[in-house]
C-alpha cells in the first residue's frame, strides 16, 4: 500500500509561495532526491499548471534544475481538476470521485505518492487520505498568501523533527 504525502516549504507563519522564497542549493538536492523516489505526485489544478514548468528544458538551467526536471517529467502524475481538459506528458487527468480514484492508487501501489497544492490537500484530509504532512519551515515571515492547511487543521502527531540544509526545519506529523 503507497503512504500519501503532503509536503511543501513554507513560511513561519504558514503561508506558501513558490515566488517568496526558494530553496538552498542543499535543500534544492533534498527535492530532486525526493522526487526520484517517489511513486508519483498527486496535483491540484494551480500547482501542477506552476509545475508544467519542468515539462520544457530552459537554456539557463544549471545541472541540479535539469536533474529535477527530469526527475519530475519521469514520475506519473494525476492531476485532480473539474476544469482542464488535457493534461501533460505522464499525467492522467482525476475529474471524477477523487476518494475513489486516490484511494484506488494507495491500494494498488506501493512506496509514497506527493500531495502537491494546499487545496487538494485539504480535500485529501477530508477524506482521511493523507497519511503524512511534511513542513518545510523557511526563515522568512509573509504575512499573508496562500496556507499550507487551506481548511480545518486536522489532529496531528509529531513523528520526527530535522534540518534540511542550513536554515530550514521540517517537521513530520501523522494524523493523530
Amino acid at each position: 500500500m503507497a503512504k500519501l504525502v503532503f509536503g511543501m516549504n513554507q513560511s513561519l507563519d504558514g503561508y506558501v509561495d513558490y515566488q517568496g522564497f526558494a530553496p538552498g542549493p542543499v535543500l534544492f538536492r533534498h527535492w530532486i532526491d525526493h522526487v526520484r523516489g517517489l511513486t508519483g505526485s498527486v496535483y491540484g489544478r494551480r500547482m501542477y499548471e506552476i509545475m508544467r514548468y519542468w515539462d520544457e528544458d530552459h537554456p539557463e538551467w544549471d545541472t541540479e534544475r535539469q536533474a529535477f526536471a527530469a526527475a519530475w517529467r519521469r514520475q506519473p502524475k494525476w492531476v485532480v481538476s473539474r476544469s482542464l481538459k488535457s493534461v501533460g506528458p505522464n499525467a492522467t487527468l482525476v475529474e471524477g470521485d477523487i476518494e475513489a480514484v486516490i484511494g484506488g492508487l494507495k491500494a494498488r501501489l506501493t512506496g509514497e505518492i506527493a500531495v502537491s497544492g494546499p487545496d487538494l490537500a485539504r480535500s485529501l484530509t477530508e477524506l482521511g487520505l493523507i497519511d503524512e504532512y511534511r513542513l518545510y519551515f523557511h526563515p522568512v515571515v509573509l504575512g499573508s498568501g496562500t496556507p499550507f492547511f487551506a481548511g480545518p487543521r486536522p489532529p496531528l502527531r509529531l513523528v520526527s523533527t530535522d534540518h534540511v540544509g542550513e536554515d530550514v526545519m521540517r517537521l513530520t506529523y501523522i494524523p493523530a
